[in-house]
C-alpha cells in the first residue's frame, strides 16, 4: 500500500467552506497579499486545490477565531521554479516582441490557442526570453492566518 498521505490534506474542516483574513509576507518582511488590505475574507473550501497545499493544510484543522502563523517552503506553496519553464525566442518570430521590456508581464499563447502568464527576463536585438514560471516558484512565503467561520 502506497503512502498517499503527503497529497491529501486532512483534518476537520476538509471539505468545508472556510473564511479566513490573511496576510502574506516573504522572508525580508515584505507583504505580498493582504485581504485585510482589501477589507473581505477570502472564501474557499479547505482541500479542494483552489489553495496553494501549505495554505489549505494550516485551515485544516484550525478552530474559528484562531490565528495561525505558518512560514512555507516552496514546495508547500508554488512549487520551485522549473528550468524548463524559460525559453527564448527570435524577436522576428513573435510579432510585436520588439516592444517588449524585461520585467514585463505579458500573456502568449500555448498551442491550444490558451493564454498563459511570462515574464520577459531578457532581451537583446535578435531574441527574447520568457519565464512562464508563477512569479511565487521558488520562494518561500509566511502567511499570519485568522479564521473567521467554517460552514458545512
Amino acid at each position: 500500500m502506497e503512502n498517499t498521505k503527503s497529497s491529501t490534506i486532512e483534518g476537520k474542516n476538509v471539505g468545508k467552506k472556510c473564511r479566513t483574513h490573511y496576510r502574506g509576507t516573504f522572508n525580508d518582511g515584505t507583504q505580498f497579499d493582504s485581504s485585510y488590505d482589501r477589507g473581505e475574507p477570502l472564501e474557499f473550501v479547505c482541500g479542494a486545490g483552489m489553495m496553494i497545499k501549505g495554505f489549505d493544510a494550516a485551515v485544516a484543522n484550525m478552530e474559528v477565531g484562531q490565528t495561525l502563523d505558518v512560514h512555507l517552503m516552496p514546495e508547500e506553496a508554488y512549487g520551485l521554479a522549473d528550468p524548463d519553464a524559460i525559453f527564448t525566442v527570435e524577436l522576428a518570430q513573435l510579432p510585436g516582441a520588439e516592444e517588449l521590456e524585461a520585467g514585463q508581464q505579458v500573456y502568449l499563447q500555448n498551442a491550444a490557442g490558451q493564454p498563459f502568464p511570462v515574464k520577459v527576463v531578457e532581451k537583446d536585438e535578435t531574441t527574447i526570453t520568457f519565464d512562464a514560471n508563477h512569479e511565487m516558484a521558488g520562494k518561500e512565503l509566511n502567511f499570519t492566518i485568522e479564521l473567521f467561520s467554517v460552514e458545512e
